[in-house]
């Protein structure tokens, strides 16, 4: 098991990022690393689990350990970035009582991908100067053909002609 963790200090809270796999072999990584964080005295400690994988509740329950200890402090620890699988392991080995996520413990995953661009999704229309509409082919950008006064018909918006290519 291979777990890299980074602590990014700033001015009112620390970030514990986890990347790669956590259990019980990276523990000897992960508990300094929280300990370093909570050394730097802020009021709140994030821990950014989006890119960990958790193989078995040891990691969350050091984490959860060291949830409780920082509020019994008055300070707060929180996860955020947790993907289903793992808000689904904090349920199943009873810490969501100790450990606090940036949204519920069930549905989906809290982080949506990204909608993709218009150009992604619909196909460029390439128009003739002159050429009636039932003559438009879809074409991918980029793939133009050479000649003067060729042009792109945006979805819903004006012809704005194309570079010619070289």
């Amino acid at each position: 098991m291979h777990l890299s963790v980074a602590v990014v200090p700033a001015p009112d809270q620390v970030v514990v990022r986890l990347t790669g796999d956590a259990g019980r072999p990276t523990l000897p990584r992960l508990v300094p690393a929280l300990t370093t964080a909570a050394g730097h005295g802020t009021a709140s400690i994030v821990v950014d689990v989006a890119c960990a994988r958790f193989r078995d509740g040891s990691a969350l329950e050091a984490l959860a350990g060291f949830s409780d200890a920082m509020a019994a402090a008055g300070r707060r620890l929180r996860l955020v970035g947790a993907p289903a699988a793992t808000r689904r392991l904090v349920t199943e080995t009873g810490l969501a009582d100790h450990l606090e996520l940036d949204g519920p413990l069930t549905g989906q995953d809290p982080v949506r991908p990204r909608p993709h661009r218009v150009s992604d999704t619909q196909p460029v229309v390439a128009v003739w100067p002159g050429s009636p509409p039932e003559t438009r082919r879809s074409r991918p950008l980029g793939r133009s053909r050479r000649g003067a006064g060729l042009a792109v018909d945006g979805v819903g918006g004006p012809t704005v002609p194309l570079r010619r290519s070289r």
